[in-house]
């Protein structure tokens, strides 16, 4: 189980950090990829709505879950950050013009061993 792992500190330096780390919540998945976005999720969520979680109040998430500021959010409620920066749309309709590479430009070679 993952609370073992993390009392023997291993995994997540969050928690490798804190020991000792005493279990509040836990959920059962089948699949540990879904145990894992949902872990993500949790861990992008605000302090009190991991309060309501944990003390099992899970109709209190939705108003929680509403940013009464003028500021936009800055990460998802999986936890990913989101960009706030609105990027050019591309011209697809058109045919990239490529320039050829001048020699010499670029990386530099690997340096080989020689024997």
């Amino acid at each position: 189980m993952r609370l073992v792992q993390h009392q023997r500190g291993e995994g997540a330096n969050h928690t490798k950090a804190r020991l000792p780390v005493t279990l509040v919540y836990c959920e059962e998945y089948a699949r540990i990829d879904e145990a894992y976005y949902r872990e993500k999720q949790v861990q992008g969520w605000s302090r009190k709505k991991k309060e309501a979680l944990i003390q099992g109040n899970p109709e209190l998430l939705p108003e929680l879950a509403k940013n009464y500021t003028q500021f936009p959010r800055k990460v998802s409620s999986t936890g990913r950050r989101l960009s706030l920066s609105k990027s050019p749309k591309l011209d697809t309709t058109s045919t990239p013009q490529l320039r050829p590479r001048r020699a010499g430009s670029g990386r530099p070679p690997k340096s080989r061993r020689l024997d």
